[in-house]
């Protein structure tokens, strides 16, 4: 068997008859994040080609049907109930939080299994919900990390160009204010809805800032906003940081080349893979013809998770709300188990490795690890 991934568009059209399908959210063109939703979507892939080749569920093959949700949160849900129509057994990905929250309210309400591979936004659903469940961390708890590396780095004094329109930037910043502030720390906040690239280099010489952290979107204006800082010599000692993991695509490299070295931001990796994780990065490589992101594994063990219980439970949606607390699987960054978290109302793994990493001014294509949490 191989595995099947179904891109159609036409609603009610039904190419996989016969298969345990599940449903895909991905960000695969623009304005989404189109290179996470690429990683993404491989490691979903690859998966699904394993367990196929190993048997697929009850000799049952494995279909993806994919949509491009294209980080619009209407899109996501619409395609939620399409993919309920269309008899999935569960939903699983997307990448982008606000979206992922979408996706996650309209297959509550509608009882279908999701698991959500990427997006960290704490409040995915606005009540505890028995049917959605989480593999990335949530920003609270990945965000303090961060914290953490700029306090150990002796930052005190950081700004963030942020779009404050956004949940989940806005989220962000409130994380690194209450975290930082009983250690001296203060965080001043510079709406790029408002600024310009040299404004906001005028405004971090002014405050006297150690530290800007990205808070906005790729390629801009972060792009932008790099190079100016990058070449204003009043700002030659203040650091660029961006914890939402721009750096970690080869975009970023492509668009900033040395100037975007030594930018850190999170990455959801064990400092060490286990042979699971080698050999999936491996496979991930050739597929992608350039290194995996954490992104790509997570879609791989989404896929892995949802087929360890679709072979427990059956593959037609049988499940109870609580079986997502039966679940023990072998991820490629560790064993995935869930639970239930203060405040946060999915079922959470408690917790994916966290990393702060950086790419090495001295090779822009090799990464370092600088802080693990």
């Amino acid at each position: 068997m191989t595995g099947m991934v179904t891109q159609e568009t036409l609603p009610g059209r039904d190419e996989t008859n016969g298969h345990v399908r599940i449903g895909a959210l991905v960000p695969l063109t623009r304005p989404g994040w189109d290179e996470a939703g690429r990683h993404l979507l491989a490691g979903m892939e690859l998966a699904v080609r394993e367990v196929n080749d190993a048997g697929g569920i009850m000799g049952r093959p494995v279909a993806l049907v994919v949509r491009d949700t294209a980080a619009d949160p209407h899109r996501a849900a619409a395609a939620v109930e399409e993919l309920a129509g269309l008899g999935v057994a569960a939903v699983a990905g997307e990448y982008h939080s606000v979206v992922a929250r979408a996706a996650a309210a309209r297959a509550d309400a509608l009882g279908v299994p999701f698991l959500c591979a990427s997006a960290v936004l704490d409040t995915l659903t606005e009540q505890p919900t028995p049917w959605v469940a989480r593999l990335a961390p949530a920003q609270s708890h990945g965000w303090r990390i961060y914290a953490d590396h700029l306090l150990a780095a002796g930052h005190r004094r950081i700004a963030v160009a942020i779009d404050p329109s956004s949940v989940y930037w806005a989220s962000g910043a409130r994380i690194l204010r209450d975290h930082l502030a009983p250690h001296g720390g203060t965080v001043v906040d510079i709406d790029v809805r408002d600024s310009t690239a040299a404004s906001v280099c005028d405004t971090l010489a002014g405050r006297h800032a150690t530290a800007l952290l990205l808070l906005v979107g790729h390629p801009e204006p972060a792009v932008s906003i790099v190079r100016s800082v990058r070449r204003d010599r009043r700002l030659a000692g203040v650091m660029i940081g961006a914890p939402a993991g721009q750096p970690e695509f080869t975009g970023w490299a492509t668009s900033l080349g040395a100037d975007g070295a030594a930018v850190p931001f999170l990455r959801y990796l064990p400092e060490r893979l286990g042979p699971l994780g080698e050999r999936v990065a491996t496979a991930l490589r050739e597929r992608l013809a350039e290194a995996p992101s954490f992104v790509a594994f997570e879609g791989y063990d989404t896929v892995t998770v949802l087929a360890g219980m679709l072979r427990s439970q059956g593959p037609d949606r049988a499940w109870t709300p609580e079986s997502w607390a039966s679940v023990s699987a072998e991820g490629t960054r560790g064993r995935i188990r869930f639970s239930r978290t203060p405040d946060i109302g999915v079922w959470q793994w408690v917790w994916a490795p966290v990393q702060v990493v950086d790419r090495d001014p001295a090779d822009p294509g090799r990464l370092r690890v600088l802080h693990t949490g």
